[in-house]
């Protein structure tokens, strides 16, 4: 499994570890990664996703999982956070198409 946040794309960062003598050795800086349980309003069902503890405050942000899947670049979401933003749109936008026709 990738340490790789599913909606944000943060990923491991390289730097160094320095010790009391001022020695450089590289070390790897990885993500703050939670499995978390989504509730999509628009889907009506919960979901999945394995995220960053900073992309969690900033779906709270946003106002839920919809209003920030559809606000994301499309470049930096996951395959599976990608389908389920392409869903969310084709809900939403299936719903205003129907309040305008009334």
């Amino acid at each position: 499994m990738s340490r790789r946040c599913e909606l944000t794309a943060k990923g491991p960062l390289v730097g160094h570890k320095v010790s009391h003598s001022n020695i450089k050795t590289k070390r790897r800086f990885l993500p703050n990664l939670v499995n978390v349980t989504f509730i999509s309003e628009a889907l009506e069902r919960n979901v999945r996703l394995r995220v960053s503890t900073n992309a969690l405050k900033s779906v709270d942000h946003n106002g839920g999982l919809d209003a920030y899947l559809v606000k994301a670049r499309a470049d930096d979401l996951s395959p599976r956070a990608l389908d389920l933003k392409r869903q969310i749109e084709k809900k939403v936008g299936g719903a205003e198409a129907e309040k305008k026709a009334s």
